[in-house]
């Protein structure tokens, strides 16, 4: 029986024409100061209402001061979504 020929098979080229594209990454030095800022905010808020018997810190606010305090503790967690 003969022996069938061996197809050679062409090295791979990279298509040519297409070149890395940069990605421009904007600065976002201002997310980790401004969400630990808010997360701060938020807790000591919390903890002058408790601490303070309700006194502190907008006394008129009353029991809403709870959901202030948690307010900047979401958008601490908003602002963190920037965060590369």
């Amino acid at each position: 029986m003969p022996k069938s020929r061996i197809r050679k098979k062409a090295d791979y080229t990279p298509p040519a024409g297409k070149q890395a594209t940069t990605i421009k990454l904007t600065n976002r030095s201002w997310v980790a100061p401004v969400m630990l800022a808010l997360f701060l905010i938020g807790l000591v808020w919390i903890v002058l209402f408790y601490v303070t018997d309700g006194s502190l810190p907008v006394e008129s606010l009353k029991n809403w001061n709870i959901v202030v305090g948690f307010g900047f503790i979401a958008g601490g967690f908003a602002v963190s979504t920037q965060w590369k």
